[in-house]
């Protein structure tokens, strides 16, 4: 209403978002870097970075659903929290030491690693710190913070790229200074109060999930089959014709947007529901992926904006979604588990997208995607109409 002030965000849900900010300033300095080194060590690209970001998904998804499952049992998010910013950070400079694609990937699986032991247990160590009310506005704070960082780490990027052009490594050595600033952060979090372990006998269980929780992660789930990683958008560019600077200033934009979209796109779903505001979302993702299978690419510019508003109405509102159907005792279950479904998923997704790419052509790849969107938005509303949000 106006005139009301909106209920402040508990501390440690801020605090949460500045680690959040520091580490993706450190991955973000890497992240936009990396199709272009792996275009200087392998002949066939495409398939390369797929398999390289599937395989580092399925890793993430594997882990966040084991590391979520144990905070529940224990009753104790922080310690998953500060060892998984510690290894994803500490992944960032060793790239200056790559020769080669299995190192890559290597580092990428183990900076994976770190996301997976902590992403489950962040985002229930959220849900713990806020009512229902406010955990859209909650998670929502959490992305823009996150994007924040990721756009200040690629105009470093940028800015380093033009000082030292060509050399990727020295970059990523650079990058090991925000993420050490983001594990010391880590030792300011503290637990909930609402944070207990499972009671005896009753261990947390993906098979006593509400039959909501299932409904909520169908369309998410089938979503990602076709929603590909973002480093396809940027190598798609490069080929296009852009340069190295407006491939980099394209992500900047892209995370701009969607660090401007993410918070309001949080509060947005407290009012308008979880359901609506990400359809809103994955209409603009099937646009977007739909003008780069066309080879529209006068439009680059506002396609990668658009892309980042996407990513502000989907990623955090997608995670409170799945929050608002987790009884409290399972909630690092549910996200875990949820992110399990997911980065299996993503996996399959990216290797498809490189064999469509290397073997039919980038157009293929992105239709696929385009394609997948629009029957993922049409399980959507099945699940809006037969999903009822339960009381927490």
């Amino acid at each position: 209403m106006p005139g009301v002030p909106r209920p402040q965000l508990p501390r440690e849900v801020v605090r949460l978002g500045w680690v959040s900010f520091w580490l993706d300033v450190a991955a973000e300095m890497v992240y936009p870097l990396v199709p272009l080194f792996v275009a200087t060590l392998v002949a066939a690209p495409g398939l390369t970075l797929g398999l390289i970001e599937g395989a580092a998904d399925g890793v993430l998804s594997i882990l966040t659903a084991l590391s979520g499952r144990a905070s529940d049992r224990l009753g104790r998010r922080v310690p998953f929290i500060r060892a998984g910013y510690s290894l994803s950070a500490a992944s960032k400079p060793l790239l200056a030491l790559v020769t080669g694609w299995p190192a890559l990937l290597a580092l990428r699986v183990t900076d994976r690693t770190g996301k997976g032991l902590r992403t489950a247990a962040r985002d229930a160590l959220i849900a713990d710190l806020t009512p229902p009310e406010q955990r859209g506005a909650a998670y929502g704070f959490h992305r823009s913070m996150d994007t924040a960082g990721a756009l200040v780490g690629v105009l470093l990027a940028l800015g380093l790229l033009q000082l030292l052009p060509g050399e990727y490594r020295t970059i990523f050595a650079i990058a090991a200074v925000p993420g050490v600033l983001a594990v010391a952060l880590t030792f300011r979090i503290r637990e909930s109060s609402k944070t207990a372990p499972a009671s005896p006998g009753r261990a947390p269980s993906w098979r006593s999930l509400p039959p909501s929780f299932w409904r909520v992660c169908t369309p998410l789930w089938v979503f990602a089959l076709g929603a590909s990683s973002d480093a396809f958008l940027l190598l798609r560019s490069r080929e296009s014709g852009f340069s190295e600077t407006q491939v980099i200033l394209a992500y900047a934009l892209m995370n701009l947007c969607y660090a401007l979209s993410a918070a309001p796109a949080g509060r947005l779903s407290d009012r308008l529901g979880r359901a609506r505001t990400i359809a809103l979302g994955w209409a603009l993702f099937a646009v977007v992926y739909g003008r780069f299978a066309l080879h529209e690419f006068e439009v680059l510019w506002i396609l990668f904006a658009l892309y980042g508003v996407f990513q502000g109405l989907t990623h955090g509102v997608g995670r409170a979604w799945i929050a608002d159907h987790a009884p409290a005792e399972q909630r690092g279950t549910a996200l875990g588990v949820h992110q399990l479904g997911l980065g299996l998923i993503v996996f399959a997704s990216n290797a498809l997208t490189g064999v469509l790419w290397d073997s039919v052509g980038p157009s293929a790849a992105f239709g696929f995607g385009a394609a997948t969107s629009v029957v993922a938005l049409a399980l959507l509303y099945w699940a809006a109409r037969t999903t009822r949000v339960e009381a927490k």
